[in-house]
């Protein structure tokens, strides 16, 4: 595997509002960008804009953490949780390490 193949996702999860934005569609998935931004005001105090908060979806996305779905005008946003299993692929969690 190359080194910087999950660049993209060691990226948008460097950043504290996507983690904020993730944490938000693991509480309730299929948000739209509007209730996105409304929940991050009123619970975490984040005075993002629409546009920012578009730009930080957008690179959830590219990662492949969100999915989005259009019906009529809306745009959904759904969490996917995949990806993150190459981080855990990376560095197994159950390995047994040396005895101290």
């Amino acid at each position: 595997m190359p080194v910087d193949a999950d660049a993209d996702l060691y990226r948008a999860i460097g950043d504290a509002t996507r983690r904020t934005i993730l944490d938000e569609l693991t509480e309730r998935d299929g948000q739209t960008l509007f209730e996105i931004c409304g929940r991050l005001t009123v619970k975490h105090g984040l005075a993002s804009s629409r546009q920012a908060v578009s730009q930080h979806l957008a690179v959830l996305e590219q990662a492949g953490l969100v999915h989005t779905r259009r019906q009529g005008r809306y745009k959904f946003h759904h969490l996917d949780t995949s990806p993150l299993r190459s981080i855990v692929e990376r560095w197994p969690i159950d390995r047994e390490g040396p005895n101290p």
